[in-house]
């Protein structure tokens, strides 16, 4: 038999992804591969079918037999089956129940003129300090670390801790290290939830602190929405900054007509791709799909990032081109239940970064060879570690 595709694939680029992805795409777009623990799972790179996978309640996180399921890599985020098989459904459903109303479209809309404060802020403080500056450092990494700490009730002071924290969780070659950082971040976030029943806030873990799910549960929930709420915002301002700086036709477009901010975010969020990981699932029962029956208990590897760039859905798909008017959306937020529900939050940071940043600075510029810029490597949520620019 022919050996399989091994995961990852190298990139050429750090805006670029694999072109093995769509080598796939077009020849198989349900493929055999082989993970980074030498496990064998199917990778999925078209867009129907993972919206379909993301659709379809006979695929989950959890598996039956844990112990003896294929992994992913050795990372706790990314690794290998999480949740209890017997109650996943019934927690998630609960989940998003809880949390819906804590990110919904009024209580976004609430939000947005504090973040384009914020924004303005750091903007400012950018200013007064002159070039060159690291971007990353001055406002891809403070603003959504200051919106999740407002947004769940947690200490901003604690920022150095719990970031530290996060990075390690994102480690993809020691699976004890990534595993100890989630029990730390979940057990602080957790002692925070506790708090609020003796001293509630308007926030998300006042009402963490209030639901009727078992604790462990809540303290997993409570971990995964700070960590989540900031770790990938802030790959998305790096990345939406340089997409930008590579391709200035289109931020000059978008300092001639400010009413394609909207579609700008959107197209940041289809294009940009930090990391090639994306997501894993288990199939709970043997299912078809895109003609390819997936048996129970296989792992199944979604990448978005391939999906959303699929020459099937949208014309020319390697352009950024914030004037795209494709009809079918991305599915960087993922698709049907599960939706994320930060999205609008993520918008929210995006499109007041995006308002504002080059009206602010409208001849930024990057202060170091685009080629010496350095993708993080070994980690989950990839990105770069500094965004050196100049104006």
């Amino acid at each position: 038999m022919p050996e399989l595709p091994r995961l990852p694939f190298d990139r050429p680029d750090i805006l670029d992804i694999s072109p093995y992805f769509g080598e796939l795409r077009t020849s198989a777009p349900i493929a055999r591969v082989r993970t980074h623990t030498g496990d064998e799972a199917w990778l999925v790179t078209g867009y129907d079918e993972i919206r379909q996978v993301f659709g379809d309640d006979r695929f989950g996180r959890s598996h039956p037999a844990p112990e003896t399921a294929a992994r992913m890599s050795n990372n706790v985020l990314l690794g290998g089956p999480t949740g209890d098989y017997a109650t996943e459904r019934i927690i998630h459903k609960e989940m998003r129940r809880l949390l819906s109303p804590a990110f919904s479209a009024r209580r976004m809309r609430a939000l947005s003129d504090g973040v384009r404060t914020l924004v303005g802020n750091l903007l400012d403080v950018l200013a007064e300090q002159g070039p060159p500056a690291d971007l990353h450092a001055g406002l891809s990494l403070p603003l959504p670390i200051q919106v999740i700490c407002e947004l769940l009730g947690v200490p901003y002071e604690d920022r150095d801790r719990f970031r530290a924290v996060a990075e390690a969780m994102t480690d993809l070659t020691d699976l004890a290290r990534s595993a100890d950082a989630q029990m730390e971040l979940n057990a602080y976030t957790y002692e925070i939830v506790k708090a609020k029943r003796e001293n509630p806030g308007e926030d998300v873990y006042t009402d963490l602190a209030n639901a009727s799910l078992p604790e462990e549960d809540i303290a997993r929930i409570a971990g995964g929405l700070l960590f989540a709420g900031h770790e990938t915002t802030v790959n998305q301002i790096d990345y939406g900054v340089l997409l930008f700086l590579r391709n200035p036709a289109e931020r000059d477009a978008l300092l001639r007509d400010p009413s394609l901010l909207d579609a700008a975010v959107e197209e940041i969020m289809r294009f940009g791709a930090p990391s090639q990981h994306g997501l894993i699932r288990y199939a709970h029962a043997d299912v078809e799909v895109g003609g390819v029956r997936i048996r129970e208990g296989e792992l199944v590897a979604l990448a978005i990032h391939a999906a959303n760039r699929d020459e099937r859905v949208y014309p020319d798909p390697e352009k950024f081109d914030i004037r795209r008017r494709d009809p079918r959306p991305h599915i960087g937020f993922g698709h049907g239940p599960h939706h994320c529900l930060g999205s609008g939050l993520a918008r929210i940071e995006l499109n007041a970064v995006f308002g504002a940043l080059f009206a602010r600075f409208p001849t930024l510029a990057l202060a170091a060879p685009y080629e010496e810029l350095e993708a993080r490597s070994g980690t989950l949520t990839g990105g770069i570690d500094a965004l050196p620019v100049t104006w």
